[in-house]
């Protein structure tokens, strides 16, 4: 097994074409975070000229000494079942992470938990595993469990997948008059003010734009991210609900004319309501007219793809006009587009797994579990010692005196 050089393209290639390939690898991701104070090297072993491993080790250098932390997400890129290939990757990465004064090389693979003989072959290889954790666990840099959706099947299929409710909502959706466009570097101006609404709106402080640039700038021109906005064009929905509005009246003279009292009754309770909403939705359309006559943007996401995986990374909505369920649409329509170029599956991110309703990840769970979602578990993180001294001071004695601090503070205050 030796040691080899790659082009960019010829590692982001192997990563994309990888079963345990992921998009945090790619060296445009790791350009990404360079507006974050990382950098990176990409390494690579073969044997007889055929690739058999990569990594791209990110490194950022801790504050006020010369020390590094090497980390290798979503790495290594290989066959753990290829023990020499795993062995000879390490050995690379120990060297090329002691020139850069790396305290430790942190990794954690996109393979699952089950996975026993990667788990083996790591903790015999010296690495420390940090657990199996929850998915939303603040001790992790990457979220252990994520949920995926298969979307290696017809829309029909990928439809019925969903929770019924969502299904249910995905197809109204639909007919509703909203339109999913793939926007491009301007688009982010409108995407960023929307998450600066979603940040109030759900409580969490939104990034600069300059980070959503940074990332867009690095991976969309390999075609590694996409920007997506959902847009509501007041005048066709108006048009699409008075024709509706004709069909619901034409249905109440047909109602009104049941000679079943009770049956007469609920048919025109439920065909009234409907009226009364779809006149609603004609007067908030009349709005979108008249203050959006280039039509609204209601809300958009940054897509990622790497190979076969596709990759919801960030949402933001605005506060308009939710009952025409533009993040329905968006997200079927992603799907679709995840498929057309060739993913398989679609990944929503990480989750704490079936959290008490108490819990504050409740919500993201209940979200992310009605779109035909299964659980991916992670074979977690997992530490190499090169400096045992300044490791044992950031994970063991810092972190042990924080927490008596804290302690101390909750005894004074009682």
């Amino acid at each position: 097994m030796e040691q080899m050089i790659l082009t960019e393209k010829e590692h982001n290639q192997f990563i994309e074409n990888h079963p345990n390939g992921d998009l945090l690898q790619l060296s445009d991701w790791a350009t990404s975070k360079e507006l974050t104070g990382w950098y990176s090297k990409r390494i690579a072993v073969g044997h007889g000229g055929d690739i058999k491993g990569v990594a791209t080790l990110q490194f950022k250098k801790l504050p006020k000494v010369k020390y590094t932390l090497c980390y290798i997400s979503r790495g290594f890129v290989v066959d753990y079942h290829d023990t020499l290939a795993v062995k000879a990757l390490l050995a690379i990465a120990i060297e090329e992470a002691k020139n850069e004064h790396a305290y430790v090389i942190k990794i954690d693979p996109d393979i699952e938990e089950e996975n026993e003989a990667a788990f083996k072959l790591l903790k015999d290889l010296g690495f420390i595993h940090h657990g199996f954790v929850d998915g939303m666990s603040k001790d992790a840099i990457q979220p252990r469990q994520t949920m995926v959706t298969d979307i290696s099947v017809t829309d029909k299929e990928l439809l019925n997948s969903f929770e019924r409710n969502n299904r249910t909502r995905v197809r109204r959706a639909l007919k509703t008059g909203t339109e999913v466009i793939k926007s491009d570097r301007e688009g982010l101006k409108v995407f960023h003010e929307l998450m600066k609404i979603t940040g109030e709106r759900d409580g969490f402080l939104t990034r600069d734009i300059t980070y959503f640039e940074s990332m867009y700038d690095a991976l969309n021109p390999n075609g590694h991210m996409e920007l997506f906005l959902v847009t509501l064009h007041g005048k066709e929905v108006r048009e699409n609900l008075e024709n509706d509005i004709k069909k619901v009246q034409k249905d109440i003279k047909k109602a009104e004319k049941n000679k079943d009292e009770t049956k007469r009754a609920n048919l025109l309770e439920n065909l009234n309501n409907r009226l009364d909403k779809l006149n609603s939705q004609v007067e908030e359309t009349k709005l979108i007219e008249e203050e959006y006559p280039e039509g609204a943007v209601l809300s958009g996401a940054l897509y990622a793809q790497s190979g076969k995986k596709a990759y919801y990374l960030y949402g933001a909505s605005s506060n308009d006009f939710r009952d025409f369920l533009p993040n329905h649409h968006m997200q079927f329509h992603m799907m679709q587009y995840a498929r057309e170029n060739g993913a398989t599956s679609y990944d929503f991110g990480g989750v704490s797994v079936s959290p008490d309703k108490e819990s504050e990840y409740f919500g993201l769970w209940q979200f992310k579990s009605q779109w035909g979602t299964k659980v991916s578990n992670k074979i977690g993180e997992f530490d190499f010692i090169l400096n045992r001294p300044v490791y044992h001071l950031l994970n063991i004695a810092i972190p042990a005196a924080q927490k008596t601090k804290i302690a101390l503070n909750r005894i004074r205050n009682k």
